[in-house]
């Protein structure tokens, strides 16, 4: 399954928030809108990536497109402070994953949750996240193919991010 982020939609959600003032609660519902654009191009520019917007995915290469009904979680914060990168590990726990992949454009020595956390690479939320769904979490570099092979291979010999 693959969450993706915002990409560059979520940045003119950004921008368009500097601009016309509007509060976190609307800026994080069209945030989830950008990821499912995003979500849409994935699916558009790869035929066996298979969009799904419910917690049942049909097919083995699945693109979760979030909807309104995340809104209405009580335990996902409606602003910056949650991105994609604890929506995909609160989703990995509804759908009982062994395990989560973060693929990030940075290339981290760190597992701290935390220290992640205040270098920005996760988002604020993710350690509370975490705690509530402890599930075997990894950052892989966005070109390292060769990595993630191997981790999906062997996920018991990976280091897995703590708090």
């Amino acid at each position: 399954v693959i969450v993706p982020g915002g990409g560059p939609f979520a940045d003119q959600v950004r921008e368009a928030q500097i601009f016309h003032h509007f509060n976190d609660a609307t800026a994080h519902h069209m945030a989830l809108i950008a990821m499912k654009q995003f979500g849409l191009l994935m699916t558009g520019l790869e035929a066996q990536c298979q969009p799904f917007d419910a917690y049942k995915p049909e097919q083995a290469l699945s693109v979760w497109l979030p909807d309104d009904t995340l809104l209405s979680e009580a335990e996902l914060s409606q602003s910056w402070d949650l991105t994609s990168d604890s929506l995909a590990l609160w989703l990995a726990s509804k759908l009982n994953a062994e395990q989560l992949f973060l693929v990030k454009h940075v290339q981290m020595n760190s597992t701290s949750i935390k220290q992640l956390a205040n270098n920005q690479v996760i988002d604020r939320c993710f350690a509370d996240l975490f705690r509530a769904y402890p599930l075997p979490t990894q950052i892989i570099h966005y070109q390292s193919h060769a990595d993630f092979a191997n981790s999906i291979a062997n996920p018991h010999n990976q280091t897995s991010l703590s708090l």
